[in-house]
């Protein structure tokens, strides 16, 4: 199994590990309890680290490489935690050829931190998404779900202020 340690190393609360427990729990014993237990561990952590993975699989009594083999697969996972600002650049065709791999790379070294990264203070995160849908709109960006589209290189910086605050 890769490593998935981050920069950021993993936390939780005692209501988390409740929270993990109480699904736990609820979905054992079921087949195909994995997938609603990982969607809900997300939701509780934001991610998925493999400490939590671990938790998941002792809980299931799965081993910890069938866990992780379900998290790898599906897009929808995240073994990387996320930033308090989440920006997102698509990277699907209409996107990609309007000149996103040049906004991608203008955000990475405006906000520190690569694609599939997150700042050391825990303020940004960077993700280079597939096609999100909006190709008439391309190139286009999200941070927080605010949507920018018809990017220019130089509107970069302007929208970005607003999220350094």
């Amino acid at each position: 199994m890769p490593n998935t340690k981050t920069a950021v190393p993993f936390s939780s609360t005692p209501e988390q590990m409740k929270a993990l427990d109480a699904v736990i729990a609820k979905h054992k014993g079921q087949a195909g309890a994995t997938m609603p237990v990982l969607q809900e561990a997300q939701e509780i952590f934001g991610y998925l680290p493999e400490e939590v993975q671990l938790i998941v699989a002792e809980g299931l009594g799965l081993s910890l490489s069938e866990v992780y083999g379900v998290v790898s697969f599906y897009t929808q996972f995240s073994v990387n935690p996320k930033g308090q600002k989440q920006i997102a650049v698509c990277m699907g065709t209409a996107c990609y050829v309007k000149g996103a791999k040049e906004i991608l790379e203008k955000i990475e070294k405006i906000v520190g931190c690569k694609a599939g990264g997150i700042t050391p203070d825990g303020m940004f995160s960077i993700d280079a998404t597939r096609c999100i849908g909006a190709c008439g709109l391309a190139p286009v960006i999200t941070i927080d779900g605010d949507v920018y589209g018809r990017l220019e290189l130089d509107q970069i910086d302007g929208i970005l202020a607003k999220y350094m605050k």
